[in-house]
């Protein structure tokens, strides 16, 4: 499959069904369970219909825009991100990424976060890009500001804020 953009170790490819496997383990981890509980797969059929869903979104440059990231020296898949609409909000975009346990603390997240706003700002109309975290997700926080985007707001009350801490808003604008 085509590469789309390539970082100094990564590269950021369309998923393909043979990560299916790769895709579930990489958000079946603790950490990702932790801090987006509502992103895991129950199995690796579930992962490859999520990848055959991204795969069609990515051919017809659409929303959720949902990547692959694999290490250039192996080709290991060792996460995924994607810039999807704010549920109900259309004219808003947020931008989400994983990086798979054995690989974090490598600057893995902010190459893939890097290359992902890069994409997100040169393939669609997309004027800023939020990036939402849990309350507390520090690792995450560090990612968001190393790569430009600024602290906007907290928002109380948020669905996909399974603890009631809030969730802050970042935003990195083209």
């Amino acid at each position: 499959m085509e590469k789309l953009f390539a970082t100094e170790r990564l590269i950021i490819r369309p998923l393909k069904e043979g990560d299916a496997q790769a895709l579930y383990e990489n958000h079946l981890d603790k950490e990702v369970q932790k801090w987006f509980p509502n992103e895991s797969y129950a199995d690796a059929l579930e992962a490859l219909e999520a990848i055959r869903f991204f795969g069609e979104c990515v051919k017809e440059k659409r929303l959720p825009y949902v990547l692959g990231a694999e290490l250039k020296d192996t080709g290991e898949l060792i996460g995924d991100a994607g810039i999807s609409a704010v549920e109900g909000q259309m004219d808003q975009t947020e931008i989400g990424y994983c990086i798979g346990q054995k690989h974090r603390g490598h600057g893995y997240a902010s190459e893939l976060l890097n290359a992902m706003s890069g994409i997100a700002f040169s393939h669609f109309e997309i004027k800023a890009i939020d990036g939402r975290v849990i309350r507390g997700n520090e690792a995450s926080v560090k990612v968001l500001e190393k790569n430009g985007y600024r602290f906007v707001k907290k928002e109380l009350g948020a669905q996909d804020d399974p603890y009631g801490n809030g969730m802050l808003i970042y935003r990195k604008e083209r």
